[in-house]
């Protein structure tokens, strides 16, 4: 029932105890994964369940390069990983430094980086963006949909948020669609049409509540498909999803006269290797030849970034990681957002990147800053019927 998150005990959250000693550090840690009942919000309603039971094992249909036994076990060794991982940042961190300065700096980091970041996110989007006839959102919690649908922004949008919502990963994919331009609001979700236009025989790593597509009536009476959409890490998923979208819509007759509307994070790469990382000229060919285009015309510009982050070596991806010099090189510096509608639809009358929430994007700055909350810039776009 809070609005701020119960985290474990580690260096890396916004957990608050005392982490001055591996013994004390140790005593929470069991205590929060063991012995600690919490309750989560889902769509069927509250459950309550220790710690443990709420972790998810890794999917070989996720991570192809795991086996099957690998996936079974996945569970017990996630939770010993995970005790010995945090067992070795909070030595760390009291043998480079002293609890009594690392730990204030801690403090100030949550507070500015976390905390804050959910009312900060709602304030760009109501004091900047709110004249938007269509927000697409990934990555979203429960905890903001619901501030976002009970605040400001659910006085001017329907917030719509996936029927297999994910409290657990709570990374869901949102639609905001405007009342006065959509004053019905969404009509129906067609997310497992799509689902189930993947192809039989491919496992596509989707996870709950990644894809959002709904339909919707303008208030001239014109029919939309409105799709938002978070792709996995590498990509791959970005154009099989982007083919099943086509696939529905063209193979239901009810939908085959609606208008699309696509906003995603497709996680594609300037420099991607094949088959692991998904290109992001690749990707632009792939939605031309469904007879779509992009924000950014049929065919992207590779550097055209809107991401710029790296990670500090506190964190658990440590083949990701690098030093505060390196962090254009080795930082993820990628094309990754777009807006996708049919090219026979709508003329680009604008598009522009923030990573300011003042619609302004600076090149080169590394995100997210104190003043700005995501590691992915906004991408907005005007468009003109055609």
């Amino acid at each position: 029932g809070s609005e701020e998150p119960v985290c474990r005990p580690t260096v890396i959250n916004m957990y608050g105890g005392d982490l001055s000693t591996l013994d004390m550090w140790y005593q929470q840690w069991e205590a929060f994964m063991f012995d600690t009942p919490l309750t989560i919000n889902t769509k069927e309603g509250e459950k309550t369940s220790p710690v443990y039971d709420m972790l998810l094992p890794i999917k070989k249909s996720k991570y192809p390069a795991i086996t099957e036994e690998e996936e079974k076990v996945s569970l017990p060794l996630q939770t010993m990983c995970g005790a010995i991982f945090d067992a070795i940042l909070v030595h760390m961190m009291n043998t480079v430094s002293e609890p009594d300065v690392w730990q204030p700096l801690k403090r100030t980091m949550v507070e500015n980086l976390n905390k804050k970041k959910v009312p900060h996110t709602l304030d760009i989007l109501s004091n900047v963006y709110s004249s938007s006839d269509i927000i697409t959102l990934q990555e979203v919690s429960l905890s903001f949909i619901n501030q976002a649908a009970s605040g400001p922004l659910g006085q001017t949008y329907h917030v719509i948020a996936p029927g297999d919502l994910d409290a657990v990963r709570d990374q869901n994919s949102v639609i905001f669609l405007n009342k006065k331009t959509f004053p019905g609001g969404a009509a129906n979700e067609i997310s497992a049409l799509v689902s189930a236009s993947f192809p039989k025989d491919v496992d596509v790593p989707v996870a709950k509540g990644d894809i959002l597509a709904v339909t919707t009536t303008d208030k001239d009476g014109t029919p939309y498909v409105v799709a938002s959409f978070h792709g996995d890490t590498n990509g791959l998923a970005t154009k099989p999803v982007l083919d099943a979208l086509v696939k529905a819509m063209s193979s239901d007759p009810q939908l085959v006269s609606h208008k699309l509307i696509f906003g995603l994070d497709a996680n594609t790469y300037e420099h991607a290797t094949p088959g692991k990382t998904q290109d992001v000229m690749d990707f632009g060919k792939r939605y031309v030849s469904h007879q779509l285009t992009s924000c950014w015309g049929d065919v992207p510009k590779a550097s055209n970034y809107t991401t710029f982050n790296a990670r500090t070596y506190l964190q658990p991806q440590l083949n990701k990681a690098c030093k505060s010099s390196e962090k254009r090189s080795k930082g993820d510096v990628n094309p990754k957002d777009f807006i996708l509608f049919q090219k026979n639809a709508f003329v680009v009358e604008r598009t522009w990147k923030d990573n300011t929430g003042k619609k302004k994007y600076t090149e080169d700055m590394a995100f997210p800053t104190l003043e700005f909350p995501s590691d992915h810039g906004i991408l907005a776009t005007v468009l003109a019927p055609k």
